[in-house]
């Protein structure tokens, strides 16, 4: 059987399935309406052609995703082509074999479509729920993924670490469909675990929520530095871009909706973690071209990320449409502009990059038989 065509660039969106009051209305839907709303999003997500729906798992009111793959196993069912896999799975106060189970299922009940986005986590309701101290964040977290690579690669399994009990030759079931369920490792700008993820030779997200995109370019370099000198193919591996980001037919409604949302949630957050509350003034030149926001039409959100692959040379660009609650028609809408668009603009654009970078190191190696091409 013949692997499909990798796009050029992966499109897609990731969610944390907020469930706050619709700061137009105050209305609030009940938890089973917002899930089926959910997956509604993540099936036209893939009648639209996108590559990838990502859901993030939290421990709070605010948000429905605290069982991630049993969401995703749900989308499984009625979707045909797109990626489904956490944004991120906290796999510090996660046992990393119920974590492979769910996947490994998951991947079975979509035909191998299943993945892993592993971080440490940006909140930390997770640790003392699950009976885990925070001065252990991150040896919890190495140690976690080192058993959970072991058990991606071997039926039987034995292990011994510190903060879990040790595993003696037993076999670990199921088994997923793909011959090795991919699995992410999630950053937020911590230099150490992108050298850990470049080490190991696992593809790297980064979440790039604030701030200008430029600043997070020696990131990627690091990695591709460390993937290199640990001897793997880089090739085989990618890069993911995720950020926040909404998409509506005129821009200025754009900014409108997203601010109404993502105003309210980031400056809760804010409030707990001792930050300045965000202007409108902010929100709107944070959506520059330099900035981190992706908010606007379609032909904005095409530059934005067109802007980004410059500097990164990402394989996979994923949007968080609704930091905050958002009508679910709105949100369709800004689905179908994605995938109807945006993607297309981009794909097409970043496999021109792509021809012309292959002819330029042609051009490089035979120099006499080639013009030569500006890139």
């Amino acid at each position: 059987m013949t692997a499909p065509t990798r796009p050029p660039i992966e499109i897609g969106i990731y969610s944390f399935v907020e469930r706050t009051p619709d700061p137009s209305t105050g209305h609030t839907v009940s938890p089973a309406q917002r899930l089926r709303d959910l997956v509604e999003e993540i099936v036209l997500a893939d009648q639209v052609g996108l590559d990838a729906f990502g859901v993030g798992e939290h421990h709070r009111a605010e948000y429905m995703s605290s069982a991630p793959a049993v969401i995703l196993a749900a989308a499984a069912a009625r979707t045909k082509q797109i990626k489904l896999g956490s944004a991120v799975t906290v796999l510090s106060s996660d046992d990393p074999v119920r974590v492979f189970q769910d996947f490994a299922t998951l991947d079975l009940l979509s035909n191998g479509r299943a993945e892993i986005v592993a971080g440490r986590g940006s909140f930390i309701e997770s640790f003392p729920l699950f009976g885990y101290d925070l001065h252990d964040y991150d040896a919890l977290f190495g140690e976690k993924l080192d058993l959970l690579l072991k058990l991606r690669d071997h039926e039987r399994v034995t292990w011994a670490g510190q903060h879990r009990p040790a595993i003696n030759n037993l076999p670990v079931y199921p088994r997923p469909q793909q011959a090795k369920l991919p699995v992410w490792v999630a950053v937020g700008g911590t230099p150490q675990s992108v050298i850990r993820a470049g080490t190991l030779g696992l593809p790297l997200a980064i979440a790039i929520i604030g701030g200008e995109s430029h600043r997070f370019a020696p990131l990627v370099k690091l990695y591709w530095d460390a993937v290199r000198y640990a001897g793997h193919d880089p090739a085989n591996l990618a890069v993911s871009i995720n950020s926040h980001g909404f998409i509506a037919d005129d821009s200025k409604q754009a900014l409108d909706d997203s601010f109404s949302s993502a105003g309210v949630v980031m400056n809760k957050i804010g409030r707990e973690r001792g930050w300045p509350p965000i202007t409108r003034a902010e929100y709107d030149a944070s959506r520059s071209l330099r900035g981190h926001l992706a908010v606007g039409n379609p032909e904005e959100i095409a530059e934005k990320i067109l802007y980004q692959h410059a500097i990164f040379k990402h394989q996979r660009h994923l949007l968080q449409l609704s930091v905050g609650t958002l009508p679910h028609l709105k949100l369709m809408r800004a689905i179908e502009l994605l995938g109807t668009k945006v993607a297309p603009m981009v794909r097409q654009e970043v496999a021109r990059r792509n021809a012309n970078q292959e002819l330029f190191l042609k051009q490089q190696k035979h120099p006499a038989h080639l013009d030569y091409l500006c890139y």
